[in-house]
Order: C-alpha cells, then sequence, then structure tokens
C-alpha cells in the first residue's frame, strides 16, 4: 500500500554552534535506553521534565566532527490518547515544539506491529525520522523476515536494522546520521472515516492549518472543533478518539503484513519455556520472591559490606582530616564544626548510601535488561491492585526493609505517575534496617525474652501502616484504581554489562547530585545546633549543654502523653537526631545517658594524633570482615536471629557497642516495656531520615513530600499515644481515653481535611491542546 503525502514542511536538525539535536522515541523495553547509552556513554545529564517530577535525560556525542545533542523521551506506545499519561503528555508536548529535531524512533522488530501505531503518529506530524528496528535476531529466531527497503518506502523515512544487545557497534545508524538528508520532509497521510476528513478540511480551510495541526485542533480545542468533534461522533457512533486509534492500527497491520514475511519458527521458544515456570500459579510467586530475597541479600548485605569502607574514609578524608587541619591553623570552632562536621558530616552520611545503592541499581537493572521484572509486575498484580497500585509496586516496598532511600529511588521502576506517588508516600512504613539498630537495643534491654517476636511485630504494623495510607490516598487524593495492567512480556535475553554499568551510574549518579544535596544540607543543621552550646560556644555534641538537648529538654512535655517523661529528655534527643538517620538513635542514646552520670572531661588533655594512611587501611580491612559476616547472615538478612539470647547489662552493651551505664539510664527513665514499645512504635512511624526525605523530594516534589513527612510524624504520635494510654487504662482510665479519643479524632479529621482538599493536590497530570 503506497501512502499519500502532503504539506511539505522543511526542517533543519542543527542547533546553535553547529550541534544537531536529537530525541530518541519508542515504546517501553524496545532498546531506546540502550541506544541512549551507546551513542552517549558517560557524557550524561538526569533531570525532571517541567512541571512534573519525571526523569529527563539528555547527553552529547562526536561523530565525525559533528556535535550531536541527545534526549532520551520516556518510552510511550501512544501520543494522542483520549487520557494521556504523563509520560505520553512529555513525549506529544516534545514533538509539537521541538518540530526541528531528528527522531530516532526505536521499534521492536519481533513485534513490528505494535511498534508501527507509535511511528504511523510521529510521520504524520511530517518531522524527521529514522526508524531503527531494533531485536533483529529475536524477529529472525521467531522467523520474520523484514523488507526494510519497502518499509522505507511507504513511511518516506530511512530504515536501519540491528539489535542493540548483540552488536557491538552501531556503526550503521551514525552513517545514516552523518548522511542524513534535512531537506523537506512530507507528512504521513493517513486516511480516516470521510466524517473525520471533513471535520481536518474545514479546520484546514478557516483557520489556514496544516492537516495535523487541525487534527490536534479537533482532538483538543473548543469551540468550532468541539463542534465539530461532536459532529464526527455522532455520525460515528464512537468517540473521536477510539476512531484514530482504530485506523492508525489498521494501517500499521496492513503495513506490516506487507513488508513482513512470516516463515518457519518454533513452537515453543526459550522464553516461552521459562515463562512456564515464572508465570506458573504454583510456582510464580515462590521464584518471585526467591528472587526479592536474592536482591535484598545482595544490595543489604553485600552492598553494606562495603558501608564502613566508605563511611570511615568520608570520615577520615571530609570530616577528622579536614577538623584537625582547620584547628592546627587556629580557625574559630564555629567553622571547623559547619566545614568539617556539617558539611563533611553531611557528605559522608551521603557516601554510606552508596554501596547499597549502587548494589540495589546493579541488581535491578539486571532484572530489567534480563526481561523479568516485567514478569514480577504480573506475577504480583492481582494482590497489589487491591491497594490501587500495579505489581511493579511491589519490589519498591520489600526494599524498603533494608533502606527506604533505594526503596524511593527505585519507584522510577514504575510506569504511572501516580503510582510513584502513592509507592513513595508508603514506602516510609517499611521499616528499614537502620531503625532494626534501635529495636535490637530496646528489645534486649526490656524485652529479654522473646524481642525477636516484639521486632517481628513492629515490621508487621508498618506494613499495616503502609496499606492503610495507600487505602487513604486511593480514595482522597489519588482516587481511582490502578491502571489497566496490560503489556506485552519483553523476550528473556542476556543483559550487556555495558548497559547495566551505565545504568547503574546514571541512577547512582542522581541520588548523589540529587538527595545528596537536601541530605547534606539538613546534616549541616542539624550538627550546628547539635555542637553550638547554650552559652554560644561550640563542640558541645551530645551533650545537656547543646541548644539541640535545650531545645529537647523544652518539647519533651510534648511526649509526655507517650510516656516520656521530663527526666527522660535524652529520649526526645534521640528523636530529633533520628530525622538525621535512624542508626544515630542509639549513639545520641548511648552519649547522653552514659554521659549523665560521668565526669566532666578533661580539656587540656591531648588529642588522638591522626594518621590518614592508618585510617584508610584502617577502613580499607573492614572489607573482608564485613564480606564474611554477610556469607554467615544469608539465611537472616536482617540479623534478627541474634537479637535474642543476650543476657545481662554487661552483654548487651557489649553486643551493642553501648556504655553499660547508659542501659541501666535507660532502665530507670523509661516506663518499662510498655513507655519502651510506645517510644519503638514512634521510631518505626515517624518522620523519615533525611536521606529518606531527600529522595523523597526528589523523586515526588515538595508538597508531596511535606505531606508525606506530616502524615508520617501525625500516625507515629497517634500511635505512641493511644498505645501508652491504652496501656495503662487501669491506672488512670478517663486520661487514657480521653488521650486516645483525641488522637482518633485527630487521625479522622486529617483524612476529612485531605479528602475534602484532593482537588488540590498536587497536579498528577496535564491536558495539553497539543
Amino acid at each position: 500500500m503506497k501512502s499519500c503525502c502532503e504539506d511539505t514542511v522543511t526542517y533543519s536538525a542543527k542547533a546553535g554552534g553547529g550541534t544537531r539535536n536529537i530525541a530518541l522515541i519508542g515504546n517501553p523495553n524496545a532498546g531506546k535506553t540502550t541506544l541512549f547509552n551507546r551513542l552517549t556513554g558517560t557524557r550524561q545529564r538526569t533531570g525532571n521534565w517541567p512541571g512534573v517530577t519525571v526523569e529527563r535525560k539528555e547527553g552529547e556525542f562526536e561523530y565525525r566532527g559533528a556535535k550531536y545533542r541527545v534526549v532520551d523521551l520516556p518510552g510511550v506506545y501512544m501520543l494522542e490518547g483520549g487520557e494521556t499519561s504523563v509520560d505520553e503528555q512529555i513525549a506529544r508536548n516534545f514533538l509539537r515544539d521541538h518540530p526541528d529535531h531528528l527522531y530516532i524512533n526505536i521499534v521492536d522488530a519481533s513485534t513490528l506491529e505494535r511498534g508501527l501505531f507509535l511511528t504511523a503518529e510521529i510521520c504524520e506530524q511530517g518531522v524527521q525520522v529514522i526508524l531503527l528496528l531494533n531485536m533483529m535476531d529475536v524477529a529472525a529466531k521467531r522467523g520474520r523476515k523484514i523488507d526494510t527497503a519497502r518499509l522505507s518506502r511507504e513511511l518516506g523515512c530511512p530504515v536501519v536494522a540491528m539489535s542493540l544487545g548483540k552488536e557491538r557497534r552501531i556503526d550503521g545508524l551514525l552513517e545514516q546520521l552523518a548522511s542524513f538528508d534535512q531537506g523537506p520532509r512530507q507528512p504521513l497521510l493517513i486516511r480516516y472515516p470521510e466524517q473525520v476528513e471533513q471535520a481536518i478540511r474545514s479546520l484546514q480551510q478557516s483557520a489556514r492549518l496544516s492537516r495535523h495541526a487541525a487534527l490536534q485542533r479537533l482532538q483538543w480545542e473548543e469551540g468550532e472543533a468541539a463542534r465539530l468533534r461532536r459532529q464526527v461522533e455522532q455520525e460515528c457512533g464512537e468517540e473521536l478518539d477510539f476512531l484514530l486509534a482504530d485506523t492508525r492500527f489498521a494501517y500499521a497491520e496492513r503495513l506490516t503484513k506487507e513488508v513482513v514475511q512470516e516463515g518457519n519458527r518454533a513452537s515453543r521458544t526459550l522464553s516461552d519455556r521459562v515463562d512456564r515456570w515464572v508465570l506458573g500459579s504454583w510456582t510464580g510467586i515462590p521464584i518471585f520472591l526467591a528472587l526479592i530475597y536474592l536482591l535484598f541479600l545482595f544490595s543489604i548485605n553485600l552492598g553494606g559490606a562495603f558501608i564502613d569502607l566508605f563511611d570511615q574514609t568520608a570520615q577520615a578524608l571530609l570530616v577528622d582530616g579536614p577538623g584537625q587541619l582547620l584547628r592546627s591553623l587556629a580557625v574559630p570552632e564555629w567553622l571547623v564544626t559547619l566545614l568539617a562536621e556539617g558539611v563533611g558530616g553531611g557528605i559522608q552520611v551521603v557516601a554510606t548510601f552508596i554501596p547499597i545503592i549502587a548494589a540495589l541499581y546493579l541488581f535491578l537493572t539486571l532484572l530489567e535488561e534480563s526481561g523479568y521484572m516485567a514478569r514480577a509486575a504480573f506475577v504480583m498484580n492481582r494482590f497489589m491492585r487491591r491497594l490501587g497500585v500495579s505489581g511493579k509496586a511491589f519490589v519498591p516496598l520489600i526494599i524498603g526493609f533494608g533502606c527506604n532511600v533505594p526503596a524511593i529511588m527505585a519507584t522510577r521502576t514504575l510506569d504511572s505517575h501516580q503510582e510513584r506517588i502513592l509507592t513513595i508516600l508508603m514506602a516510609p512504613f517499611m521499616s528499614c534496617g537502620a531503625r532494626l539498630t534501635v529495636y535490637a537495643l530496646f528489645a534486649t534491654v526490656f524485652f529479654p525474652s522473646g524481642g525477636q517476636n516484639i521486632i517481628f511485630l513492629l515490621y508487621l504494623i508498618g506494613i499495616g501502616f503502609a496499606i492503610l495510607t495507600g487505602l487513604v490516598l486511593r480514595n482522597t487524593l489519588l482516587r481511582g484504581s490502578a491502571d489497566q495492567f496490560i503489556m506485552e512480556l519483553p523476550t528473556y535475553q542476556i543483559p550487556s554489562l555495558q548497559n547495566i554499568l551505565l545504568n547503574t551510574w546514571n541512577k547512582l549518579s542522581g541520588f548523589i547530585t540529587g538527595a545528596g544535596k537536601i541530605i547534606v544540607i539538613v546534616v549541616t543543621l542539624l550538627t550546628l545546633i547539635n555542637s553550638m552550646g547554650t552559652d554560644g560556644s561550640f563542640g558541645n555534641q551530645n551533650s545537656e549543654k547543646s541548644l539541640l538537648s535545650a531545645a529537647a529538654r523544652g518539647v519533651t512535655p510534648l511526649f509526655q502523653p507517650m510516656g516520656i517523661s521530663e527526666q527522660n529528655w535524652p529520649a526526645t534527643v534521640g528523636i530529633i537526631t533520628g530525622l538525621l538517620a535512624k542508626e544515630v538513635v542509639v549513639g545520641t542514646l548511648d552519649a547522653l545517658y552514659s554521659g549523665m552520670d560521668r565526669p566532666e572531661p578533661d580539656d587540656s588533655a591531648e588529642p588522638e594524633p591522626f594518621h590518614l594512611g592508618e585510617r584508610l587501611r584502617d577502613a580499607l580491612a573492614t572489607v573482608p570482615d564485613n564480606l564474611r559476616t554477610a556469607l554467615r547472615q544469608i539465611t537472616d538478612p536482617l540479623g534478627i536471629g541474634g537479637i535474642t539470647g543476650q543476657t545481662g547489662l554487661e552483654q548487651v552493651a557489649q553486643a551493642h557497642g553501648v556504655d553499660r551505664r547508659a542501659l541501666g539510664a535507660m532502665l530507670e527513665r523509661f516506663d518499662g516495656k510498655v513507655g519502651a514499645f510506645a517510644y519503638m512504635l514512634f521510631i518505626l512511624l515517624y518522620f523519615p531520615c533525611a536521606a529518606a526525605t531527600g529522595a523523597m523530594y526528589r523523586e515526588a516534589g515538595p508538597r508531596w513530600t511535606m505531606l508525606g513527612v506530616s502524615w508520617n510524624t501525625g500516625l507515629a504520635y497517634a500511635a505512641a499515644v493511644i498505645f501508652y494510654q491504652m496501656a495503662n487504662l487501669p491506672l488512670h482510665p478517663m486520661q487514657s481515653l480521653l488521650w486516645s479519643g483525641t488522637m482518633l479524632a485527630a487521625v479522622a479529621t486529617a483524612i476529612l481535611i485531605i479528602q475534602r482538599n484532593g482537588g488540590g493536590a498536587p497536579s498528577l497530570r496535564r491536558r495539553n491542546a497539543g
């Protein structure tokens, strides 16, 4: 079938300074990201598209003296749907706003018909296009032969065929770019039903529009366009969006039949045989859970084995070393605190997350590139849809048990922006490994027998509040059910090591430059108020003299309903420093409780000598020991099994690396098991750590982050107060009932306010008239 063309358009793909602008567009899993990495290597920049938090990637490369700038558009199946997703809006608006770009349309050759639907939409706009047929090896295995020359003639654009996963060089595409004819382009003409054609001609004549501009106006605008749209839909008995989609699908189907010669193919491919087990009713979930366990093990245990290396190296290079140097230069103590302990300490916190986040992204990229991630989403979809999200959201939530930061970052694998937001707000309720250090200390001190049951209960409570959050948001700010989960499973393939490493680096660098900046700012501020004394002096960290301790004593009465007395103000300091990192809580409590009866330190004592080389060697020496420990923890990645069996304060103190006096002070100042559990409950649910908050800010934006941390902290306070008051109901029944009723009413009021203000939620979608 010969395609008709009209409305000749002339564009240039050159930008200022001789740089040619290229945009990559295609279906998800077609190989778009692989091509982007092959073209740009490490010369990439990551940000967000204007107005939304969908990731935007750009890069540059040179070939034969010419410079190219590449934009990687979100993966989409279509551009002009009735209710378009954020990704489709971005791609559609980009084509509208940048008609001068050269578009490389990547299509999976093994599913050509599906890909040509998007190709037809692009070619209708008259932009410059190169069609790249990827996965030709998979098509060949399926017995498909594609007449690329005829396909090029029909579409009116060059066609390049290759297998990006197998071929190490992309010379064919680069040569096509170098010799690309930047002359006039004729938009592809697809004949729609006569009623639609009449409406298009009417708009063209009345407003002097091109065919494509008239078609877009017919779809989106009001006035005369809306009148014609209603007339078309009345005469055809179908919505305009469906009429256009049906015609384009028919065009893609006819074109595929003309250019594809179907040969003999094996009755069952390797992917079919593997899917028999991976997607099986009885085997699918066990295989999924096994892989999630390996993901957990790899990212938390193996990645965690390198945390001490990064932590101690950063401590030596960025905190202790600069601090000693500044003090030797007689620099004021406040400046030492700001630069070394504040900024340096903030970078140190970021550095400690690098190993587990890198390991996480490495494993996730391996699952994505191999084709399994789509299967995992399919397996868990039925369960997760009850919460209003698709099966893909299960993976980030599971990762949250190790660390909330990579869990939040892992939401980028979700296709729907609405699901990303919902999952991001649910993730902080999944109890991370850092919180486990607090549970372990309190469990061994207050629950010497059966402590593991208390910890397991806390994990279940966190899951319960995550589910509650999902249900509340799905019925208020994020109304609606999960998007229809329809997808074609990609063929299994052996991932390219280059792609895995590049994708891992790009995501890791995005965390460092994005969330890392927020973390450094928060750490610096907390460090300053923790170091500065009420008399204006510095160097008062974790002592009664610091502003932080003074502020904690001032706000401690707010925590009395959950069992924290005024004499137990160090517990409040632990809550505040926990905003920095939850693992800091134990160190804070140890320093404050053990220092209550400790004599004043001798300021005249000489500081310990600092040897950089020795510190770096010690940091490196931690890796073998940590790896051996990680291997021993294969059957217990969270380390819960080692919590019980410790008796006596001396043994407990030694096991957790704290002062015995601190444990005695805890037993004296907390209100027994009830007060301790209420405190653990608050630590479980309240404000995420600085790193997690920074990740939320980067991925969801400021308004959703404020909502999330407020919701977390409000629920934490309500839950801790209700538990403590009801546990002490026999002691003061009226007071307990009053506090519990007040907290329940406050939560109900908050939900009601959220529901009534649902229309004012941060925008998830923006319809544009194109």
